[in-house]
């Protein structure tokens, strides 16, 4: 019976919805809010100047300003990372394949658009400013995890065909 070979989905349209992209739509929103003036570099610092005082003494206390801008770079490159991860995970949804590159270009190009629209949108801020610097890091992040996933899958698909 042809009815037989059909293959099924095991999760709904909805159920797949609210598993894979809610977590990127909420990874998004939660990006979107740290581009605001909430999370500009003068509020940072002072949360970064509370947690330097707190863990070293004033001796051995690095600059405030180079760790506020290291510790905001990393932030830029971990959140992409983390989208573009939350991303890859939403094309393959339930596919059976690991790894497929097109779902890692089609992830890769959203973490791109995304960053080139969180740097215009911080444009529109009183403290913050749009770079195309930050769009090329919060990029690498995004392609640093896709590189990380394709490693791992990688090596996990050669450790079953040797088994």
């Amino acid at each position: 019976m042809m009815s037989e070979n059909v293959v099924t989905p095991s999760l709904s349209f909805p159920e797949r919805l609210l598993k894979y992209w809610l977590p990127v739509g909420l990874m998004m929103s939660l990006m979107f809010f740290f581009s605001t003036d909430v999370f500009s570099g003068e509020h940072t610092a002072r949360v970064i100047d509370w947690l330097m005082k707190l863990f070293s003494n004033d001796t051995n206390r690095p600059d405030l300003g180079e760790t506020n801008f290291a510790v905001r770079k990393f932030a830029h490159f971990f959140e992409y990372a983390i989208l573009s991860a939350l991303l890859f995970r939403a094309f393959r949804a339930e596919h059976r394949k690991r790894w497929q590159w097109s779902w890692a270009v089609y992830s890769f190009s959203m973490v791109i658009a995304w960053s080139l629209l969180d740097e215009f949108h911080q444009t529109f801020t009183k403290t913050r400013g749009g770079s195309l610097y930050d769009s090329l890091l919060d990029s690498s992040g995004g392609l640093f995890a896709l590189l990380v996933l394709a490693i791992y899958f990688h090596r996990q698909a050669r450790r079953h065909i040797k088994a």
